[in-house]
């Protein structure tokens, strides 16, 4: 089996990131991921942003999740977090691109404790 230029061994492309499924605690689908954030000193990538909510991708919040909250499953061939749908509407969020100011610590620290991952 070839394997993709985009994916190979433990590294993946993130245009093979963004698209792909994120289930909740309960294994349920919960959305997808848009994009990952990643820092700019480090490399490492620090967020995944979560389409949730919508139809069929229109009207979708955004919501931030620390990329650290998120493992991959082969099972379920996408990532999942330990949160449920249930939790993730209570989740920091925002509407659309330019209503999420990146370098605002407060919001970065929000997340990180809504999740309960520290800040890396």
């Amino acid at each position: 089996m070839a394997i993709d230029t985009n994916e190979t061994g433990t590294l993946i492309g993130s245009d093979k990131v963004e698209g792909t499924a994120v289930y909740g605690a309960d294994s349920n689908k919960i959305g997808s991921i848009e994009r990952v954030m990643i820092d700019k000193a480090s490399g490492k990538v620090s967020y995944a942003v979560l389409g949730f909510g919508g139809f069929l991708g229109l009207g979708n919040d955004h919501y931030p999740l620390p990329w650290q909250s998120l493992k991959y499953d082969t099972r379920l061939g996408g990532y999942v977090t330990g949160v449920t749908e249930k939790q993730l509407r209570g989740a920091p969020k925002y509407g659309n691109d330019n209503e999420w100011n990146w370098g605002d610590l407060t919001r970065t620290r929000a997340v990180n404790d809504y999740y309960g991952v520290p800040i890396v």
